[in-house]
Order: structure tokens, then C-alpha cells, then sequence
């Protein structure tokens, strides 16, 4: 510990292998280097000069992405906050909190999943006169707002029930262990006019519990939504509940949380504190972000959703340089980094004790009143949006509103405690990943062309490897061009005969080799040192693989048609609900497909393509001198595809690909291997 943060609330330690792994990065740096000058000292002059040529772009590109993916293992750090230092200090001067919940679909957001997630930071270990709730519900549903107000009567034994006996974690579900199933029908009624309903307060003296004590406060709200007015989703929406949680209880610290990452650990709202109240350094934090965790995830992650790179390794990355992206979930805020004011060092200091308190002896004045702040036309001919709250024009919308935030003068820290501090729900078929990857890359590519633009609005502004790491995630979606090609050209080669690698035996093999090899070993020991399986890193793979040849081609196809005005956006919201049968068949790690997608189309042509390469191949297997290369990719292409080819012709549940799937891929594979052999 160094001696300035003797006395502080918090410590930071770097990463002990840094040295190691910049080593590491260097020789593989000096090995790619290789490959291009194999590439530009090797051009053919005739056979295959296009495909060779084509190769060299997809390996140029696929080297400059992976320089950007370095700087977020270059300087990594690591935080350890001292919330008993905070009480002994602060416990008497603790300012208050908003915890501001979203749902936008009770459909596929189930009313009770959300009412858990409400419980549960309920329940949080701090003073409860200090603590403000507020759940913005986008569908304007009967039901949804039904179960909260019984959640506010059950609050009263449950709150009480968790501090008596210290229970954790304090979700009623998450603690009982019971998965409560519901099938709402017609829940959708989304009103004109914005509803406001305060249903406990400390004002009202029936919000107190069964031991006589002052519950949290607990509000709803469905802002107003108009035809004619966009309503700009969640960004919208949390827009809409800064304003209204402002009126009410106007708390310094706000939590954004999604409505399916219930809390599990009640004293995270201390861990954050002890970032934000940190004598030294406090003064610049704007946000604090902690992972976003499932606990759904099997311990071979079949669909790459534990996000394990992200979470455990990249963030930490983007901490060393003064900031983790926000990811819309799991992150505490200072109210005034959200309103749009910028840090000026020197100048702002923290003030725990003027909270602002907004307290009206009548809350139906004070309902009345918030009602006005949700309305769908409050926003015009204002900042908000632009330069206030959270930032509109992206469909990752948290992404872009933290990087305003860090461009405003404010850091960031990020926060990834032993015990989880919030649990979700992740996606369960291969479907919803996929479009969900599809919806990150889209927005994440739409930041390149918006005035938030890190790559020429960040300098001097943000530090360069933040940039270059913001960089890595905004460019997402132009990998799919190296890897589309990687994964047809040299398989289709194979055809014709065409050599696209050098010979096994040559010495411009080794740089090949040892990328190869380093990237896939280290990629294995990383998986293994954060908790993963050789299955889960093989499992992590072929999503790699999967996501790059489908999700991020429609994401950049997407965003540059919009460019050009040809296409628009659309937000989906990945849907909580699992039916049973899927349940069942992703707990025994099965892939889910069960319908027709372009998607799926795309991967099982690709999937074909290079099984009908690979067996046309292995008859003149001894004759392919100088192809070792090629039939060792297209053979792991073929390996790792096998899920598909489980679903195309030895399946027989429902998860299987349709038939419709299976004709047009096979009629599009093979018709591209035709094509290819004719007319080269």
C-alpha cells in the first residue's frame, strides 16, 4: 500500500504480472509483424494472387484490432475498499442513495423477477431514511405496478426478517431458492399520461415495518409516451427518473440497476461509498461500476455469457487508464456526474452534508408535482439528452453516457468484489445471444460516428490507452469482414489447389505457429485461472466464431446503411422468460436453435461449406504439400461447428435446426463450391 492511501477508504494495487504479460504481447506483436512481411514478400503473381491478397487485408486488420485489445491488459488494477474505515467515519453523515430500477416489457421481464430486484436493494445494510427506491416501468402494466404495491405491504416482514438474521442474499428468490413461473397475458398498458405513485415514504405513517421502523422509500413511475414524441428507451427512461427522483428525495448517490440483477451482497452501497468519500481521491470519481454477473451461467458457459474477458480482465484494463465504461447496470453515480456538471479540479469538492432534502409534508402534492418532470415533452429545446443524463443517439446508450461523463473531467473506477454484488439472468438459447451481441456491436459501432467519437473527440480529454480501449469495443463490428473471410476463402482454396499459407517445413511457418499457439494457450490459462473448464474455453470459441460471422455482419451492415439513411434502429429488449423444455436442454448444455433465423442460415452455410471443403480435400490429403495450414483451419472449423451438425441431421427435439435451415444452407453451400470450382 503506498503511504497515501494510508489513511484512505479504499486501496489500489496494480497488476502483479504486468510485466509478464507486456513480454508476452510484445513477442506475439513481433510475430504478427512477421506474418505481413511473409505476406508482402510472398504475393503471387498469378494463381490465387486475389485470395492472397484478400488473406493479407484480413490478417493486416485482424493485427491492428488485436493492438487495441492490448491496451486493456497492459495496465491492469485492482480495488479494495475499507467500508469499516467508512464507519468509523462517516456512519452519522452517510448521504443518501436513489436506487433508480427500469423495465420495459412485462412480457419477457416477468413482474415478479422485478419485484425481487426491488426486495432485494430494498434490504440493503444502510439507514433506510437514506435510502430511496424508484422503479420506471416503460409498459405502463396494471400487473407490474400491482406487484410492487404488494412487494411495498410484504417489505414491511421481509425487510425486517433479512436484518434480524443477517440473511444474504436478501432477494426472496435468490434466498428461498424457489423459481416462481408466471405466463401474464395482455400486461402491456402503456399510458398517455405519466403515473407517479409514492407508496411508502417517511412521511407517510404507514411505511413503517412490522418493528415499528421508517421504511426505504419506494416509487413508481410509467412516464408519459406519446406517437409523436421519441421516447429514446432506457436512456430515455432514466432521464425521465433523474428528474422525478430529484423532486422527491434528490439523494447525491444514485444506482442504475436493471430490473433482472437482484443485489447479493447488502453492503455493496458501502463498498461504492468508500470510492466516492475518499478524502484524496473521492473528489474525481464520477462513477463507480461493478460487474454485471449471472447466476444462470453453467460451469462450461455454452453460449460465452459469463463475459469472463470483459469482466474479469478488460475493465480492470480500462480502470488502469482512469475509467471502465459504464454498462448501464451495477453502477453508482454521483448525482451531480450525471446532471451534466464537469470537474474541475480544484474547484468542486464533495458535501456530504448539504443534502438537499425535498421533503413536502403532502405527497399527493408532491406526486402532482414529479408528474410534470416525466412528461413526454419536457425534454424539448433542452440539454437533456445531449449534454444532461444519459446520452441519446446509441442503442448502447450506458456506453456513451460514462464516456461523456469521463470527457467532462470525471474518472471512474470499477469495483469486482469476492462475493458478486449483483446477479442476473442471462440469455438461454443461441438466438438471443446472438441478437444480443448484434444490439452491443451496432451501438458500440455507432458511437465511431456520433460527435462522442473517442477516436477524435477523446484527446486530451481522456487518457490514449482508454481511447485505444474504447477503440477496441467501437470496432467490434469491422471484425467480421477478417473473420467471414477466414472462414470461406481458404477452405474454398482447398478446391483449386490454391496455396494461401507457407509450407509446414518452411521457416516462414514458425511466426504462423507461434501466434497460433500463444494466443490459444494463453487464452486457455486465462480461462482456467478465472474458474473456467477446457469445455467452457472451447464453448468460448466457437461463440468467438459464431458472433463474429453473424452478429456483428448485421450490426455493420446495419450502421452503415443508417449512415446513408437507408435503415433505422430498433432496440430489443432480451427476453427473462425460459420455457421449460429450453430449460432443460441448456442445463444439459445442449445448443438451443428451434427456429429459422438469417442467423442461423449463415452458420450453417458457413458450417457445410467447410465440411464439403474438408472432404474433398482428404483424398488428395497426401498430395496437399504446402496445405497443412489450410486443412488444419478448415478441419478446426469443421470440429468446432459439430453442434450444427447435431441440429441438422441427428436431432429430433424441438431445439433442432428446422428443415428450412437445413435445405437452403446445404443448397447455398454447396452451390458456392460449385461456383468457386468453376470458375476459378
Amino acid at each position: 500500500m503506498d503511504s497515501s492511501e494510508k489513511y484512505s477508504l479504499f486501496e489500489t494495487k496494480r497488476d502483479r504480472g504486468r510485466h509478464f504479460r507486456r513480454l508476452f504481447s510484445i513477442s506475439v506483436f513481433v510475430a504478427i509483424c512477421f506474418i505481413w512481411a511473409y505476406r508482402l514478400t510472398h504475393i503471387p503473381t498469378n494463381h490465387g494472387l486475389w485470395a492472397f491478397l484478400g488473406l493479407f487485408a484480413a490478417e493486416l486488420w485482424s493485427g491492428l484490432y488485436w493492438l487495441l485489445g492490448q491496451a486493456l491488459r497492459w495496465n491492469r488494477v485492482f480495488r479494495k475498499p475499507f467500508h469499516n474505515t467508512l464507519s468509523q467515519r462517516y456512519e452519522n453523515s452517510l448521504p443518501g442513495v436513489d436506487i433508480l430500477v427500469f423495465t420495459a416489457e412485462p412480457v419477457i421481464e416477468p413482474p415478479m423477477m422485478v419485484i425481487n430486484t426491488i426486495l432485494s436493494v430494498m434490504a440493503y445494510d444502510y439507514p433506510v431514511e437514506k435510502l430511496s427506491v424508484y422503479l420506471s416501468d416503460d409498459a405502463g402494466s396494471e400487473i407490474t405496478f400491482y406487484a410492487l404495491l404488494e412487494a411495498s405491504t410484504f417489505a414491511k416482514h421481509w425487510l425486517p426478517f433479512c436484518k434480524r438474521f443477517k440473511v444474504e442474499p436478501r432477494s426472496p428468490e435468490a434466498y428461498f431458492t424457489i423459481y416462481v413461473s408466471s405466463t401474464p397475458h395482455d400486461l402491456n398498458h402503456a399510458k398517455d399520461l405519466a403515473a407517479i405513485k409514492i407508496l411508502l415514504h417517511p412521511n407517510d405513517s404507514h411505511s413503517k415495518d412490522v418493528d415499528g421502523f421508517v421504511l426505504p422509500t419506494l416509487v413508481y413511475m410509467s412516464r408519459e409516451k406519446r406517437p409523436q414524441y421519441h421516447h429514446n428507451y432506457k436512456a430515455g427512461a432514466m432521464n425521465s427518473l433523474l428528474r422525478v427522483s430529484s423532486m422527491i428525495s434528490n439523494a447525491k448517490i444514485i444506482l442504475i440497476l436493471d430490473c433482472d440483477m437482484h443485489s447479493n451482497h447488502s453492503r455493496s452501497v458501502r463498498d461504492a461509498l468508500c470510492f466516492f468519500m475518499d478524502e484524496e481521491k473521492g473528489q474525481e470519481i464520477g462513477f463507480v461500476q461493478f460487474p454485471q454477473n449471472f447466476d444462470n451461467v453453467g460451469k462450461n458457459d455454452l453460449y460465452g455469457n459469463a463475459l469472463s474477458v470483459l469482466m474479469e480482465v478488460e475493465l480492470h484494463g480500462a480502470d488502469g487508464y482512469g475509467g471502465p465504461l459504464f454498462i448501464g447496470t451495477c453502477c453508482f453515480h454521483k448525482r451531480d456526474a450525471l446532471s451534466g456538471k464537469k470537474f474541475n479540479n480544484g474547484l468542486y469538492k464533495n458535501d456530504w452534508n448539504d443534502e438537499n432534502e425535498l421533503i413536502k409534508a403532502n405527497l399527493q402534492e408532491l406526486e402532482a408535482e414529479s408528474k410534470a418532470l416525466a412528461s413526454c415533452n419536457y425534454e424539448e429545446n433542452t440539454l437533456w439528452g445531449k449534454e444532461i443524463g444519459a446520452i441519446y443517439g446509441s442503442l448502447v446508450e450506458d456506453v456513451i453516457t460514462g464516456l461523456w461523463i469521463q470527457f467532462q473531467g470525471w474518472k471512474s473506477v470499477y469495483y469486482n468484489p469476492t462475493r458478486k454484488a449483483f446477479l442476473g439472468i442471462a440469455p438461454t438459447t443461441l438466438l438471443h445471444t446472438l441478437v444480443q451481441q448484434k444490439r452491443w456491436a451496432e451501438g458500440e459501432f455507432q458511437i465511431l460516428f456520433s460527435k462522442y467519437s473517442p477516436t477524435w473527440y477523446g484527446h486530451g480529454k481522456i487518457k490514449l490507452g482508454l481511447i485505444l480501449g474504447y477503440c477496441h469495443y467501437n470496432y467490434w463490428a469491422t471484425t467480421c469482414c477478417p473473420m467471414l473471410y477466414y472462414s470461406i476463402i481458404p477452405s474454398l482454396s482447398l478446391l483449386k489447389g490454391i496455396s494461401l499459407f507457407p509450407k509446414m517445413s518452411s521457416p516462414w511457418s514458425i511466426p504462423f505457429t507461434f501466434v497460433i499457439l500463444a494466443e490459444s494457450t494463453s487464452s486457455l490459462v486465462e480461462g482456467l485461472i478465472l474458474g473456467g473448464t477446457i469445455q467452457g474455453w472451447w464453448n468460448g470459441l466457437r461463440m468467438w466464431l459464431y458472433i463474429g460471422t453473424t452478429s456483428y455482419p448485421f450490426a455493420f451492415i446495419k450502421v452503415v446503411l443508417k449512415f446513408f439513411g437507408l435503415s433505422d434502429f430498433s432496440y430489443n429488449i432480451t427476453t427473462k422468460i425460459i420455457q421449460d423444455d429450453v430449460s432443460q436442454r441448456y442445463e444439459k448444455q445442449v445448443m438451443e436453435f428451434g427456429t429459422s433465423s438469417p442467423f442461423f442460415t449463415i452458420l450453417t452455410t458457413i458450417a457445410l461449406l467447410n465440411l464439403f471443403c474438408l472432404l474433398a480435400t482428404l483424398k488428395e490429403l497426401p498430395l496437399s504439400e504446402g496445405m497443412g495450414f489450410q486443412v488444419l483451419l478448415c478441419g478446426i472449423l469443421v470440429f468446432i461447428n459439430f453442434p450444427i451438425y447435431q441440429g441438422l441431421f441427428l436431432r429430433k427435439d424441438k431445439g433442432r435446426l428446422p428443415s428450412s435451415c437445413a435445405i437452403k444452407s446445404i443448397a447455398l453451400a454447396l452451390s458456392s463450391c460449385i461456383l468457386f470450382k468453376i470458375l476459378n
